[in-house]
């Protein structure tokens, strides 16, 4: 096992702290308490989302992963846009269900599995040719795969695990800015509310130091 980045560091830690103020304590607390069943999606649809998450962002077993077709489910129920689209794209949640439809069925023509069924190999391949547009299934129903891929599967996955306090631990972020904002602004310094990277041979006390981070 590779050591973290930020060992010791938990970002979570700074809810009680002047590093987060009420809005963010809210806005957090009601992505930790996501639903982890699917409200929006089918069982179908759920574990072919799953998979799909499992190849975008795999997730180590050594911490509690970031739920993310949960994150995704939720942002599919709120049916709130990102204030732009591309034309050529359907509305979110139909993208997504087409999409979701349309990558079981060209697994399905590939290998008599739906997505989640298949091998990693398989998967991989898969969405390599999304990413390339060289999928063409009547289920994508016109939706260009390429751009799925790029605007609901990258956009829309990524986004939602780096919203969650488990990768701002892993990156060392602290959260917003506000209320506390940085000060030390001269490249490679950092405030001590900041958590500390790890550089070889300092392990154990970096350790220390970030689990005194708040």
């Amino acid at each position: 096992m590779s050591l973290p980045r930020f060992p010791g560091y938990d970002v979570t830690d700074k809810r009680e702290t002047p590093s987060w103020d009420q809005v963010t304590r809210d806005v957090i607390d009601e992505r930790l308490a996501t639903p982890t069943e699917p409200r929006f999606l089918d069982t179908v649809e759920w574990r072919a989302l799953t998979a799909l998450c499992a190849c975008i962002v795999p997730q180590d077993h050594e911490r509690e992963p970031a739920p993310l077709p949960a994150l995704i489910d939720a942002k599919l129920v709120r049916d709130v846009g990102d204030g732009y689209r591309d034309a050529r794209l359907p509305m979110l949640r139909d993208a997504w269900r087409i999409g979701l439809a349309a990558l079981d069925a060209e697994s399905r023509a590939r290998h008599e599995l739906p997505f989640a069924s298949i091998d990693a190999a398989g998967q991989r391949a898969l969405l390599l040719d999304m990413q390339h547009g060289a999928l063409h299934s009547d289920a994508w129903r016109g939706m260009p795969p390429a751009l799925f891929f790029a605007m609901r599967v990258l956009h829309d996955i990524c986004g939602a695990y780096y919203s969650h306090p488990r990768a701002w631990s892993e990156i060392g972020f602290g959260g917003p800015a506000n209320p506390r904002g940085y000060v030390r602004m001269v490249f490679d310094r950092r405030d001590p509310w900041e958590a500390v990277e790890a550089k070889p041979g300092t392990e154990a006390r970096t350790l220390k130091e970030n689990r005194r981070v708040r």
